[in-house]
């Protein structure tokens, strides 16, 4: 539903690239397009754009609604609008829908026209090199030399920090939300346990269920049902859910029978009407692969050193799958390298989707930020 200070009506652009892009993989992609949505005005000197960088299963649309579906609010609406924390009257913002993803720019479900076939399997590996290669090029389309800030949460918080890594001369300032260095083992397990569900669905067919008319519903469900899962936290879902029953009372079958059951199904239905399997796969790869310092013997802080950005850094006390441990890694880091940091640990019960909720406290924190970048 349409807020009263959301911005609105929105339209997402399209813009094609027909320089090649070598990825990290080693493959090269001719030509690709990327979709993107921006919201507020480019001032004169080109010096007030935001880009925003989105999370695993997000996209370019990140504020306001379309006009053929009210109900369609960007996923970062609470954030980002006139008099909101990211303010379009000040700042032109920027949202992207990554490489690889599934809703508009090149990717899986886009046709190759080499064999005028969707990509499907073929689509290559994607991480955040790539993307960040992707983001410069948009923006000398725009014609912005260098972003006022940076931002996003989660994988886009890690897209962020590359990005203050690839190109230090492109973004004055990183905002890194609810993020990691790199991933932890567990967290590794989790987003593979995530793709086994997808790659062992029958209607799976090695990822070409396009052409087979199928399509991996189950295994798509069950991943996000065992992602929604590490996104909370064991007392947001005590408070939410409890132990109550869906129908009042036990009925001792396997059935849905508590209301947490139904919220989890709920979720994972939904999102497999909206995403596809094979963009999920190369997200959750996207996320393995993020590691910085690898490069680097696994020293964090020299990896840092070539950043020039003023950092902000947030986390969320109950966000166990990014901790505030994993933060803080990232800001002994720059401050390692005499960089200057603002860092915050929020007080916070809704675990890693923290960073995507209404929270005064928070939004505060990033409402002064911005405001100190404006002036």
């Amino acid at each position: 539903m349409q807020d009263s200070d959301s911005i609105g009506i929105v339209s997402p652009q399209r813009v094609y690239f027909d320089t090649p892009l070598n990825l990290r993989s080693g493959v090269t992609l001719d030509s690709y397009e990327l979709v993107y949505e921006t919201y507020g005005e480019l001032n004169a000197n080109r010096s007030n754009a935001v880009l925003v960088c989105h999370a695993l299963s997000g996209n370019h649309h990140v504020a306001g609604v379309y006009a053929d579906n009210p109900k369609s609010t960007g996923w970062w609406n609470n954030m980002i609008g006139p008099g909101k924390p990211i303010d379009t009257r000040k700042f032109f913002v920027i949202g992207i829908n990554n490489l690889g993803g599934c809703h508009g720019s090149t990717g899986p479900v886009s046709t190759n026209n080499k064999t005028g076939k969707r990509y499907g399997p073929d689509f290559p590996m994607v991480t955040t090199v790539d993307w960040v290669k992707t983001y410069t090029r948009l923006a000398d389309q725009i014609g912005i030399e260098c972003f006022a800030a940076v931002i996003g949460g989660s994988l886009g918080g890690m897209t962020a920090m590359q990005l203050a890594l690839d190109a230090p001369e492109r973004a004055r300032h990183i905002a890194i939300i609810a993020a990691s260095a790199k991933l932890t083992a567990q967290n590794i397990a989790f987003n593979d346990v995530a793709r086994q569900a997808i790659l062992t669905d029958p209607d799976f067919h090695g990822g070409d269920y396009y052409s087979h008319g199928t399509y991996p519903r189950r295994g798509l469900r069950l991943a996000r049902m065992l992602g929604h899962i590490t996104y909370l936290s064991d007392d947001s879902m005590a408070t939410k859910f409890g132990r109550e029953l869906r129908n009042g009372s036990l009925a001792f079958n396997y059935d849905v029978e508590f209301q947490i059951e139904s919220y989890l199904h709920y979720q994972g239905d939904k999102f497999a009407d909206l995403f596809d399997a094979n963009t999920y796969l190369l997200m959750t790869k996207a996320l393995d692969y993020f590691d910085p310092a690898q490069d680097y013997a696994g020293n964090l802080t020299a990896a840092l050193a070539q950043a020039q950005a003023n950092f902000l850094v947030l986390s969320f006390t109950s966000d166990w799958r990014f901790s505030p441990e994993r933060s803080r890694e990232i800001v002994k880091a720059l401050l390692d390298n005499k960089l200057n940091v603002s860092y915050a640990e929020i007080p916070s019960t809704y675990g890693h989707d923290s960073f995507l909720m209404q929270d005064d406290y928070y939004h505060q924190l990033v409402r002064a930020y911005m405001d100190n970048i404006s002036t």
